[in-house]
């Protein structure tokens, strides 16, 4: 069975897509850019990119009924991995035991000019 999940607390799919689908136990976000779903404004800096980015993570995971200890594979595109080292301490703030597994790329753009977009795989085991 697949449901698709959706909340106004994280940007709106801009594409042919969903912000996340469950299919069984498993929940896929969508890769989710640093857009503050309030006023869709784009925070400067790395640092405040990828929390939004996580936070928008976050509110989806939330409307699924999940959260980020529910977390077990992340995927993280930057712009720069120059960025990767400031991009890790944040992320080490939101994921703090029993981190997902990631893969981290350095990718030719992101939408927007944004600099990180970050999806996650979660599996429901309650």
């Amino acid at each position: 069975m697949k449901k698709i999940i959706s909340t106004t607390d994280a940007p709106k799919a801009v594409g042919p897509y969903s912000q996340a689908v469950e299919a069984g136990s498993t929940v896929y976000v969508s890769g989710q850019i640093p857009v503050v779903p309030s006023d869709g404004t784009i925070p400067d800096g790395i640092e405040a990119q990828t929390t939004q980015s996580l936070r928008n993570v976050g509110a989806i995971l939330a409307a699924a009924g999940l959260g980020y200890s529910d977390v077990v594979k992340t995927t993280v595109l930057l712009a720069d991995i120059a960025d990767f080292k400031a991009m890790n301490a944040v992320y080490a703030e939101f994921f703090t035991k029993d981190q997902p597994a990631r893969a981290c790329y350095q990718v030719a753009a992101l939408p927007l000019g944004v600099k990180v977009e970050i999806e996650a795989v979660a599996v429901r085991t309650k």
